[in-house]
């Protein structure tokens, strides 16, 4: 009989990002496009002050995007049975938007208050997801849910169009446009620090509680039989996610694709086990966005927004991944061949 071949270590992955985060420091447009030898940082001042002021934050909060939004995807994932979800799904990426918009528009709020703005109204979008649904009559906790979020999400999106609409057209309708539109080029050092606390403890919550998920995926009276108290633990995990996934998205603007991507990506390298695919979809991310960051700043002389970037690359790997090879073995995929 043959043996199962041993899973590859998740540990592996941190030798792509750290690729990733080389080429991120060494590849740019000054003092010439493409790659920049060592040398030249320690023989041209402007170019150190570049690495240490403007590429390394940029790289540290892709990082912290790239972990945030594909933790957060593989927790909604598992916690929905559903391999279609991804942060955005419970109104967090259009409260987000909602809330840079507003800041922008009725405060004239700087970078600090758009994101102080859009990390508020992320959360508001959990929790208007959350209240809408209990008000909800039809069908179970998890349907209500998406339902909420749904109708959530349309309201924020109904209210960025109005806010749109009000915009100057010459100053904070751009500024609303490319924010949307995503990227990482106003990330500083400060801006780091800032989300830092919240990521953090958000993605430091969803890794303890990581083993719970794998039981959380299954039917409610099974969870409930192993131990678990399903409705306190689920809304611990997309508390923590959401906030990881708001707090890094309030710095980028939307980017979609990671948190949609990462995690099929990972459950296809190391199974559908949380233990292991969730920190290998944070790895994944990381170095995903790390890459169309990467991509976005050095392929054209104006830099492409992050945004376009990841949904090029991620929806064309999402597609080969769905395309080749069995099913990605999320917990959907077991309940519906044990039902």
């Amino acid at each position: 009989m043959r043996r199962p071949s041993p899973s590859p270590r998740v540990a592996w992955l941190l030798v792509p990002l750290a690729l990733a985060m080389i080429a991120s420091a060494l590849v740019g447009r000054y003092p010439a496009p493409g790659f920049t030898p060592l040398r030249v940082f320690v023989e041209d001042p402007l170019a150190l002050r570049l690495l240490l002021g403007i590429r390394l934050p940029r790289i540290a909060a892709g990082i912290l995007l790239g972990v945030s939004l594909a933790g957060a995807g593989a927790v909604f994932q598992m916690i929905f049975s559903n391999p279609l979800v991804e942060p955005g799904f419970l109104g967090v990426s259009q409260g987000a938007a909602f809330g840079a918009a507003l800041g922008i528009v009725a405060f004239h709020a700087g970078p600090a208050g758009v994101q102080a703005s859009a990390l508020a109204f992320g959360l508001a979008g959990l929790a208007g997801s959350y209240f809408v649904a209990r008000a909800f009559r039809y069908g179970g906790w998890m349907l209500r849910l998406v339902l909420a979020g749904i109708a959530v999400s349309a309201l924020f999106s109904a209210g960025v169009g109005a806010l749109k609409l009000a915009a100057d057209p010459l100053g904070e309708l751009p500024e609303i446009t490319f924010w949307l539109l995503g990227g990482l080029w106003r990330a500083s050092w400060r801006d780091v620090l800032a989300v830092l606390p919240a990521v953090a403890a958000g993605l430091g919550a969803v890794l303890m509680l990581r083993s719970r998920l794998d039981v959380l995926s299954l039917d409610d009276r099974v969870a409930h039989a192993l131990g678990t108290s399903p409705a306190r633990e689920r809304a611990a995990l997309l508390f923590a996610a959401t906030l990881a996934a708001a707090a890094a998205v309030s710095v980028s603007g939307l980017v979609g694709w990671i948190g949609l991507m990462a995690p099929h990506a990972a459950r296809r390298l190391f199974g559908a086990s949380s233990r292991k695919s969730l920190p290998a979809a944070m790895l994944l991310g990381a170095a995903t966005v790390l890459v169309c960051d990467g991509m976005a700043r050095t392929l054209l002389p104006a830099e492409i927004p992050l945004g376009i970037v990841t949904a090029v690359i991620g929806a064309g790997g999402f597609l080969g991944l769905m395309a080749t090879g069995s099913p990605t073995g999320g917990p959907a995929g077991r309940r519906e061949r044990g039902g």
